[in-house]
């Protein structure tokens, strides 16, 4: 069958009349067939299957041709089978980067020309560019079949360009956001096998951001909590890590799932290794291990279980769990995972001959350190490049709408003070030198006037200030004979009353709401402006960094709403710092860390650090926004 499908999807040279009933229609059902594919694999892949011994096949061009050969090495791989057309894809690979290539390439609106325009396709060829991405993302995936993870990275990486360069983020919905899913979730799983923490962390999050971007791929929301959950786990960030795999946990609806059981048992590894006692742990492992019936699953379960035991020095028991695991004949990582467990254990025991037996397989099996080494530098550089032109294009195009928001300010400006110019000196020329030599004597009156009334309150100022001096004079003379303390005690009252009309000119009037305050619109507006972002260098948007006095107003409006937010939390919470509590006034706005980062002008790492921080010092776990929302509307419920 699979032949049959190769030999009927291969290009034919010859050129079909477009005006062919059977050419049309055979790139009707293509194109039926990629559409169904998104959400149902299997019926889309049977009925390529019938499309190959159909009359439509023998009428293919150049282009249905290679998208054909694209949409079987797409079903194969849905369908879990081997990739087994690796010549006719990589032609196919070959044949859409030179369409995209060839592409024309339409100015900016207005006619503007800008730097990278030659990237940028027309609006009638994006299924072009989304086809080559698809290309380069399905070869990765025949490279990662055969282990070639850095030309399967590359070619995922090249994947990722071609999607950005050609599409704004707001235009990736649909499929695209499906397909950018796809991307990240391949990048965060070779990473991670890789021990590239950082990398798999950052594919990750943009894999759960793709997740919430499509309700089709809501499903994907607890693994991809998950699999973030273990590169902190991996990086020793444990508190991180179970705080993830607690919200995989609760985010997954079948509690009979492998991934509901992964979740659980990493979760219960994390609370042993945070302190809880080994027994409560191994209990919950136990538990989950009890429901698996596959044999892949339960090696899983075995190490993990192990690896308690062993840590607690219960060996026999270890010994057990990861002979089993050991045992497995089809995971050959996991049998290196329980081999260098065992081979430490029976060290650990003196017995020298099991340890050796164990040692002669890991020279066997496992990959020499400097391969590893060398591999993950490979990885490491491609994945450097890759956000070094991702930043530099994200540079040149936040500049670049900077000078089309500066022009398409000033120029419609300077065209009307043009206008108004010419039109009002072509009317009134004459009237304007009248009007200006009026205007000139006015202001000389008025000037005058001006200078009379300074003068005239100078020296009633003057007279004032005499006055007051022969009244302390007197008050002086009064204080000799007796009279002092009275005096002192009515210029305590006048001061008082001084006082009280200050404060009450000082007052201003409260907003209806916090989010309402004049400071907190300021905030939100430039937020909702900058539109900030975690991976771009903070001082990128120090035009939006908010100055003292503007963190002065908004501890003033917190303790205006929420009955003095500020001296509550510091009273309850008192190993907190000024700078802290502008922080969490801040956090009331519901922002994000990229927002304070901006904001605040400190380095994104620096804030997560600070809101870690601040989560311990408050003891809870869950968002620092909501946290403080309810600590502040405690004043306001009583």
């Amino acid at each position: 069958m699979f032949f049959v499908l190769l030999v009927a999807c291969t290009p034919s040279t010859k050129t079909p009349d477009p005006a062919d009933n059977d050419a049309l229609q055979a790139s009707t059902t293509l194109a039926a067939i990629d559409s169904l594919m998104w959400r149902q694999p299997d019926s889309a892949f049977a009925l390529l299957k019938q499309f190959a011994e159909s009359p439509q096949a023998d009428s293919l061009d150049e282009f249905n041709g290679h998208y054909c050969q694209l949409l079987i090495s797409e079903l194969l791989y849905k369908n879990y089978a081997a990739q087994s057309n690796r010549e006719e894809l990589l032609q196919a690979v070959a044949y859409f980067d030179s369409l995209v290539r060839e592409a024309p390439h339409p100015p900016l609106k207005g006619g503007a020309q800008r730097a990278g325009d030659s990237k940028k396709i027309s609006n009638l060829t994006p299924n072009l560019v989304f086809l080559a991405a698809r290309a380069h993302y399905i070869n990765g995936a025949g490279y990662y079949e055969k282990d070639s993870v850095v030309n399967a990275c590359a070619e995922y990486l090249k994947a990722l360009e071609v999607m950005e360069e050609h599409f704004e983020e707001k235009a990736q919905t649909g499929k695209k956001a499906v397909f950018m899913f796809y991307i990240y979730n391949r990048l965060l799983e070779l990473f991670s096998a890789q021990f590239m923490m950082e990398p798999a962390l950052s594919c990750g999050e943009k894999a759960l951001a793709y997740c919430r971007k499509d309700t089709s791929l809501s499903k994907e929301i607890p693994n991809t909590y998950f699999h973030i959950g273990k590169q902190y786990d991996k990086n020793g960030e444990k508190d991180v890590a179970r705080s993830y795999y607690e919200m995989a946990i609760e985010e997954i609806s079948d509690t009979n799932s492998p991934i509901y059981r992964d979740a659980v048992s990493m979760k219960a590894l994390c609370d042993y290794q945070l302190g809880l006692g080994a027994e409560q742990s191994l209990n919950t492992m136990k538990q989950s291990l009890a429901s698996v019936t596959d044999d892949g699953e339960k090696v899983v379960r075995f190490l993990v279980i192990g690896s308690v035991y062993s840590e607690e020095g219960i060996y026999d028991s270890a010994l057990r769990y990861f002979e089993l695991a050991f045992e497995n004949k089809s995971d050959v990582t996991s049998k290196i995972r329980a081999a260098e467990s065992l081979r430490v254990i029976y060290d650990s025991l003196g017995d020298r001959e099991k340890a050796n037996e164990f040692m002669r397989y890991l020279a066997d099996h496992k990959k020499s350190e400097g391969e590893n080494k060398a591999l993950t530098s490979r990885l490491e550089g491609m994945y450097k490049t890759y956000m070094d032109q991702k930043r530099k294009e994200e540079a040149e195009e936040m500049r670049e709408k900077s000078i089309r928001k500066t022009v398409e300010i000033i120029v419609p400006i300077a065209i009307l003070v043009a206008l108004a110019i010419f039109v009002v000196a072509k009317r009134r020329s004459k009237k304007l030198l009248e009007d200006k030599d009026r205007h000139y004597q006015r202001e000389m009156e008025a000037k005058e006037t001006e200078a009379r009334k300074e003068l005239e309150e100078k020296d009633k100022q003057y007279a004032e200030v005499l006055e007051a001096e022969r009244q302390a004079h007197r008050m002086e003379q009064a204080a000799m004979s007796g009279r002092l303390k009275r005096s002192n005690q009515e210029l305590r009252e006048l001061k008082d009353q001084i006082k009280q009309k200050d404060d009450s000119v000082a007052k201003t009037e409260k907003a209806a709401s916090f989010n309402e305050e004049p400071i907190c619109r300021l905030i939100m507006d430039r937020v909702n402006e900058g539109q900030f972002k975690s991976k771009i260098d903070y001082i990128v948007y120090k035009d939006s960094a908010l100055d003292k006095q503007q963190l002065l107003d908004l501890r003033l409006a917190a303790d205006r709403h929420f009955g003095q937010f500020t001296a509550r939390l510091k009273k309850a919470y008192p190993e907190l710092t000024n700078s802290d509590l502008d922080y969490c006034c801040l956090y009331l706005l519901r922002l994000t860390d990229a927002d304070v980062s901006a904001l605040m002008q400190r380095a994104y790492y620096t804030v997560s650090e600070r809101s870690r921080k601040l989560k311990g010092v408050f003891g809870s776990d869950e968002p620092l926004s909501a946290m403080l929302r309810g600590f502040a509307n405690e004043s306001t419920s009583n």
